[in-house]
């Protein structure tokens, strides 16, 4: 009998907390395909000196990034959502991650599938003495996005803060 170990990879899923709570209701992240970031070979040729711990790292920070983003373009679509990061810290098979090629994209990979919650390893958010600085970066984004570097200056603010790990059986609490 052989047995086959399916390679998998930390996949960081930039959330809000209103997707997390639709997470936790339906029992996967989604709706797919999915943008995640992870430790990619473009990642790795670009970071040349950093350990496996400082790229998923760099991964956590960009899928943060784009947590920011979600939440600037809920709030510009109308939608009410509280100022803090989430990123969703997935195990999932390599086979089922695209990375992308672009140098702008380090660390850009697509999930076409939802991502079930049993295969989530750990939820990272924002602490609520983090949200003055979250709502900065929120109003800024898009400007940074294009160049403004006072804009820039308020999201690199937000990016000061630490995300907090929590366990999956903390999400009811986080949600709460």
């Amino acid at each position: 009998m052989t047995i086959v170990i399916e390679e998998r990879m930390r996949v960081y899923l930039p959330c809000t907390l209103p997707g997390l709570a639709r997470a936790a209701a339906t029992g996967e992240v989604g709706p797919a395909p999915l943008t995640g970031y992870a430790v990619t070979p473009a990642l790795v040729e670009w970071y040349v000196s950093g350990d496996t711990e400082e790229l998923e790292y760099v991964a956590l920070t960009d899928a943060a990034r784009a947590s920011l983003r979600m939440l600037a373009a809920d709030r510009a679509d109308g939608v009410e959502v509280p100022a803090r990061r989430v990123v969703v810290a997935a195990e999932v098979p390599d086979a089922a991650v695209t990375a992308g090629v672009d140098l702008e994209d380090r660390s850009r990979v697509r999930v076409p599938l939802p991502v079930p919650l049993t295969a989530v390893a750990a939820v990272h958010i924002d602490d609520a003495q983090a949200v003055p600085d979250i709502e900065s970066a929120v109003a800024a984004v898009f400007a940074a996005d294009g160049g403004d570097d006072d804009a820039r200056f308020e999201v690199d603010g937000a990016e000061a803060h630490e995300l907090m790990w929590y366990a999956t059986q903390e999400i009811p609490d986080l949600l709460g």
